[in-house]
């Protein structure tokens, strides 16, 4: 599965072979679906620039409920759950481990759920965690049908709140730009001992963009985006970007772990995020991709030494 902010994300190309700087998103022959939504919103946007903006929102914030896999009812079979209170919806919570043990908080990414962390789960155990793992907003066995960089980032600091202990979080994707973005921290100003984040896009303006370019829309579309995060939010869209907000959340030492040939997001805004985040430590995989990388035993053991170092 090919993860982008888009519920058209399945019309999405990538490159068959990895390669070592940042793909160009290409579509050889985009299918008539995807043709026909970029047409209605190129004539929609000539027309009646708002209204277009509010279809393009829309798009921006509703994940596809992707049909479950085989393999996952066994990989939460084991796990205790339950729900935590958040106030878009209800938010599924999944752990696994001695409840007395330091938490390792997992956050999936767009049109994922916390059964994609499977590889995960036994060597966080092995090491002597309690792993902890959530379905965010509008995914998996949570509520909702749209949610936002700030109601996800919102829903992990609500799981955060009821989980004491809490040793590092590892994050992907579109949860790594929220727990960054928001920032999500620890209750009580505690320091947060680690914290990773994998395949990370840099900001909101940079998935804004390529969100405009997938659909052929004018760059505008990315300013309109902006005003309407700070009409909302009282905050800059800017002010969400992970190398700007991230520092607040706390963390005494953080892990980038972002892949050269990620078709998603290019490893250029894993570099820049690496570069603005003080002690910060970039780890660059090769052949990976956006999401082959959470499979990978290489990067979960890293991944794993850097939570105990």
């Amino acid at each position: 599965m090919t993860n982008i902010y888009s519920p058209a994300h399945e019309f999405f190309m990538a490159s068959p072979e990895p390669i070592a700087v940042a793909p160009k998103i290409r579509y050889p022959s985009p299918p008539a679906g995807l043709r026909w939504l970029r047409l209605q919103l190129k004539g929609l946007w000539a027309v009646a620039p708002t209204l277009a903006f509010r279809q393009a929102w829309k798009l921006f914030c509703t994940p596809r409920r992707l049909p479950a896999k085989d393999w996952e009812a066994p990989a939460l079979a084991t796990a205790r759950r339950r729900t935590v209170d958040y106030q878009t919806s209800p938010v599924a919570v999944y752990e696994w481990g001695a409840i007395a043990a330091p938490a390792v908080l997992l956050v999936h990414g767009w049109e994922h759920r916390a059964s994609f962390w499977r590889a995960w789960v036994p060597p966080l155990l092995a090491a002597g965690y309690r792993v902890v793992a959530l379905d965010g907003p509008a995914h998996g066995a949570s509520g909702g049908r749209q949610t936002t960089l700030i109601d996800f980032g919102g829903a992990v600091q609500s799981v955060v709140d009821t989980l004491g202990e809490v040793r590092a979080m590892v994050a992907h994707s579109f949860g790594a730009a929220s727990v960054a973005g928001l920032p999500v921290r620890l209750p009580l100003g505690a320091a947060l001992p680690r914290l990773v984040l994998i395949s990370a896009p840099v900001s909101p303006r940079a998935v804004a963009g390529r969100f405009a370019e997938f659909l052929s829309l004018p760059p505008a579309l990315v300013e309109r985006f902006a005003d309407y995060i700070q009409q909302t939010t009282g905050r800059s869209a800017d002010s969400f970007a992970a190398a700007v907000a991230g520092p607040a959340s706390g963390a005494e030492k953080v892990l980038i772990v972002h892949d050269k040939g990620d078709e998603i997001i290019p490893f250029a805004e894993g570099q820049q995020i690496a570069a603005a985040w003080p002690n910060a430590v970039l780890h660059p995989t090769n052949g990976l991709g956006h999401n082959r990388i959470l499979r990978d035993l290489g990067v979960i053991t890293n991944t794993i030494n850097f939570i105990m170092g």
